[in-house]
C-alpha cells in the first residue's frame, strides 16, 4: 500500500509540473545541448475546441545502452503562430518534458479564436522540431459551410507500410478520426513485410518502445502534423479482445492485467496530443488499473457534433466465449447471456454521458458518432444457421438497444455512425430491427477498413451481404481510409484505398462514394 501511494504521489507531482506553462521570458531557459534532433517523433496535435487545442511532442536521445536525457524536466519551448515563417507568432511559452511521463509534452493553449488554422513548433538545445499545422473549431453556434473529416483505424506496423497517410495528407482535410489500434501489442510475427523491434509489450517501457517504432514512420508522422487528430482505442493497444479489467487472448499472460492495463494506458496519453485532464483525473483509478477517460465530444460549429466513445474501457466480460477469454463467433440462440438487460459495452457513466449529447442533438445539422467497432448487426451465415461474433455490439444487443431508444426518443436527426475494428469497409443503415425489413431507420453507418492490418473475409463477403440486407455496400481486402466531407445539405463520403499496402510506394483510388441529403436517411451510391 505504501508503495501505491509513493507511485501515485510520483506520478501526480510529474503531471503538476508537466501542466505548467511558463513564459518564455524566463531567463532560466535551459541550454541544453544534444548529439542529435529529439524531436524523432515528429509533433501531433488535438482535443480541439474553439478556444483551444493541445499541442504534442515527445524528446528522445538514446544512447548506446540507454537514454542520454537527464534524469529531471527539461524546459521545452513552443511557438504558435499565423504563418509558417513564425514571424507573425499568436502564443508562446516553456512547458517541461518529465522523466516520468517519457518526456512528452502536453500543451494546452488557450483563449485562440475560433474556426482558425495556425502553425506550431518546439525547440529545445538548439534544435527545432517539425513544424505542425492545426486549428481551432468554429464557435458552437457559428454557421459553417463545410467540414472534411477523415477516418482511420487499425495500423498493424508489420502487415504494411502506412502509405495511405500520404495520400491522406493530400486530401487537405480538417480533422482526422482515429478509432483504434493506433499501436499492436504482439511480438514480432513471421510473415509481415516489417517487424515489430521487441517481443510482446508488458510492461510501461514496452508500451512506450512500441509507440516509439510506430511514430518513427514518416507518413504518420506528417499526417499528425497536418491537422487536429480526434483520438479513440480499441484492444490492441493493450492487448487483443481485453474487456474492462479482464485479460484478453495472445502473448504471455500476467498475473497483474490491471497493471498491465495501466501501463498501456499511461503509454497511450505519453504519446498523443490528449489534454492532462485525461491522465490528472483518472490518476486514482489508472494506478488501480481503473478508468483513464478519454470520451468526449467536439462541437464544429451548428453543422455537426462529433461524439467520439470507448466501447473497450468499461465494457462487460463478452458473453459465452468457450474459453472464458477473447471473443468468439456463434449462434446467438444458444447463448441467454447475450440478453441480460444490464450487460454494457460503454459502461453505465458513458451511456448516460451519450443520453445528455442526444437530447441536445437538434441543435446540430448533423449527429456524429466515432467508435470503434461496427454498430449495426452483422450475422454471418453458417449453413442453416445465422452466427454473430460477439466483441463488437452483436455481442451486447440490449446495450445497442438502449442506444437505439437514445435516437428514437430524442429524434435524432442525420445521424452518422463510423467505426473501425474489423479491418473491411462496411456502408449501411442503423435500423431499430434488422430482423424487420420495414422496421424505421435511424441513421446511416460507415465502417472503414484498415491502414494495413489484414482481413480474410472477403471469401465470404457475398454470403453475408446476402443475409445482412441493411448493408448496401462492403469490401474485405482493400487498406485505406475514409473521407467524410460535411455540408448542411448533404454527406458525401468516399472511400479512399491503396494499390498495395505492402509496398513502401502506392497509388490511391476511389473504392466507392455515397452521398446522404440531409433529412433523407438515404444512402446513394455515386460510384
Amino acid at each position: 500500500m505504501n508503495e501505491f501511494y509513493k507511485t501515485r504521489r510520483d506520478l501526480l507531482k510529474a503531471l503538476s509540473l508537466a501542466t505548467l506553462v511558463l513564459p518564455y521570458s524566463r531567463s532560466t531557459y535551459a541550454q541544453i545541448r544534444f548529439d542529435k534532433n529529439p524531436f524523432i517523433l515528429g509533433v501531433a496535435s488535438g482535443s480541439p475546441t474553439d478556444q483551444s487545442i493541445v499541442l504534442w511532442t515527445r524528446l528522445i536521445d538514446d544512447g548506446l545502452f540507454s537514454s542520454r536525457l537527464p534524469n529531471e524536466p527539461i524546459e521545452v519551448k513552443w511557438e504558435l503562430a499565423q504563418d509558417q515563417k513564425f514571424s507573425q507568432i499568436i502564443q508562446s511559452g516553456l512547458s517541461l518534458a518529465v522523466p516520468a511521463l517519457a518526456y512528452s509534452v502536453h500543451v494546452e493553449v488557450n483563449q485562440l479564436p475560433a474556426n482558425q488554422w495556425f502553425f506550431y513548433r518546439f525547440l529545445v538545445g538548439g534544435e527545432v522540431s517539425s513544424v505542425g499545422r492545426t486549428r481551432t473549431l468554429p464557435a458552437p453556434k457559428q454557421a459553417v459551410d463545410h467540414l472534411k473529416l477523415a477516418y482511420a483505424s487499425c495500423q498493424n506496423y508489420e502487415h504494411g507500410y502506412f502509405s495511405a497517410y500520404q495520400h491522406m495528407r493530400a486530401e487537405n482535410v480538417d480533422l482526422v478520426m482515429f478509432l483504434g489500434d493506433y499501436i499492436y501489442e504482439y511480438g514480432p510475427g513471421r510473415k509481415g513485410v516489417r517487424t515489430h523491434d521487441s517481443g510482446p509489450t508488458i510492461s510501461l517501457d514496452d508500451y512506450r518502445k512500441r509507440y516509439v517504432l510506430y511514430k518513427k514512420d514518416e507518413n504518420l508522422q506528417a499526417m499528425h502534423a497536418a491537422c487536429p487528430w480526434l483520438m479513440t482505442w480499441d484492444d490492441h493497444e493493450v492487448q487483443n479482445d481485453y474487456a474492462g479489467l479482464n485479460a484478453g487472448t495472445f502473448g504471455p499472460s500476467v498475473s497483474d492485467f490491471p497493471a498491465r492495463r495501466a501501463a498501456a494506458y499511461q503509454a497511450y496519453y505519453e504519446h498523443m496530443p490528449l489534454r492532462s485532464s485525461v491522465l490528472i483525473d483518472g490518476v486514482n483509478g489508472l494506478m488501480k488499473g481503473a478508468e483513464m477517460r478519454i470520451y468526449g465530444d467536439f462541437q464544429y460549429g451548428r453543422l455537426a457534433n462529433i461524439c467520439i466513445l470507448d466501447d473497450r474501457q468499461y465494457r462487460d466480460l463478452a458473453a459465452c466465449t468457450p474459453s472464458g477469454r477473447g471473443s468468439a463467433i456463434f449462434d446467438p440462440k444458444a447463448c441467454a447471456e447475450l440478453n441480460k438487460t444490464d450487460r454494457s459495452i460503454l459502461g453505465g457513466d458513458q451511456e448516460r454521458w451519450v443520453a445528455g449529447r442526444m437530447s441536445h442533438a437538434n441543435q446540430n445539422i448533423w449527429n456524429v458518432i466515432g467508435q470503434p467497432t461496427l454498430y449495426a448487426q452483422r450475422y454471418f451465415p453458417n449453413g442453416d444457421q445465422l452466427l454473430i461474433w460477439n466483441d463488437g455490439w452483436d455481442g451486447f444487443p440490449e446495450a445497442r438497444k438502449r442506444m437505439d431508444q437514445l435516437f428514437i426518443q430524442n429524434k435524432v436527426k442525420n445521424l452518422v455512425i463510423f467505426g473501425g475494428d474489423v479491418h473491411e469497409n462496411w456502408v449501411g443503415y442503423i435500423k431499430a430491427d434488422y430482423d424487420q425489413f420495414d422496421s424505421p431507420v435511424l441513421g446511416v453507418e460507415f465502417c472503414g477498413t484498415s491502414i494495413t492490418s489484414i482481413s480474410n473475409g472477403a471469401k465470404f463477403l457475398d454470403a453475408r451481404l446476402a443475409k445482412n440486407p441493411h448493408f448496401i455496400f462492403a469490401e474485405a481486402s482493400k487498406k485505406g481510409y475514409g473521407i467524410a466531407e460535411f455540408t448542411s445539405k448533404a454527406l458525401t463520403v468516399t472511400l479512399r484505398v491503396v494499390s498495395n499496402a505492402q509496398e513502401e510506394k502506392t497509388s490511391i483510388e476511389t473504392l466507392a462514394k455515397f452521398i446522404v441529403q440531409s433529412h433523407s436517411n438515404k444512402i446513394e451510391r455515386l460510384s
